[in-house]
């Protein structure tokens, strides 16, 4: 469970799916193998709820991108949970969920190291995680860590960041507004100073 190294497969928590820049980005990188991305119904569930309500968009659109997203991540959905949550105790009962999916991952993907990616670090028992043989990750931790092990591929997904975040009827921004508004403080610093 060594943070300097990307898990193979990595549960995307809701808190990390609902911005618009951190999704695109996350799975940007995953399509270029850097790791497997992996959730739950529960997550999908939640993720379509906030979706619609936050971004004001019809919830049949919104179903339509996550069945996008089903389509293009075909083993992401980790299916039955109830037994992955056995023996859970001291995290936050509301993220069981997130946890179980990441055991099931490690389930499904045979001898695969495997961690979550969220912005809600304190409702997860970083012990009870490790015993799991699970790495805990917040996103700028997460996509400074792709950046060391992945650089080039990192650098090209990075590159696409202003135009993840672009609204329609927008301008584009710089790349470093984009990173202090997604609160990537670390991934800003160490990008900027890259030659």
């Amino acid at each position: 469970m060594n943070k300097s190294f990307l898990p193979e497969v990595l549960v995307i928590d809701t808190c990390v799916l609902i911005s618009n820049v951190l999704r695109r980005l996350l799975l940007r990188l995953a399509e270029q193998a850097c790791f497997q991305p992996a959730w739950s119904e529960v997550i999908g569930d939640e993720w379509r709820r906030n979706a619609a309500r936050l971004w004001g968009v019809p919830e049949l659109d919104i179903q339509m991108q996550w069945q996008e997203l089903q389509h293009n991540f075909p083993l992401a959905d980790q299916g039955e949970l109830a037994s992955f949550k056995v023996g859970l105790s001291r995290s936050d009962p509301k993220d069981w969920h997130v946890i179980a999916a990441a055991r099931a991952a490690k389930s499904h993907f045979v001898g695969a190291t495997a961690g979550i990616v969220t912005r809600n670090m304190k409702d997860f028992n970083r012990t009870e995680l490790r015993g799991y043989g699970l790495t805990l990750f917040d996103p700028d931790e997460l996509l400074v860590c792709c950046w060391r092990q992945y650089p080039d591929v990192a650098a090209a997904a990075f590159d696409e960041i202003p135009a993840f975040a672009l609204a329609p009827g927008r301008e584009l921004e710089p790349l470093g507004v984009i990173l202090k508004r997604e609160r990537l403080f670390r991934l800003n610093r160490l990008y900027s100073c890259a030659p």
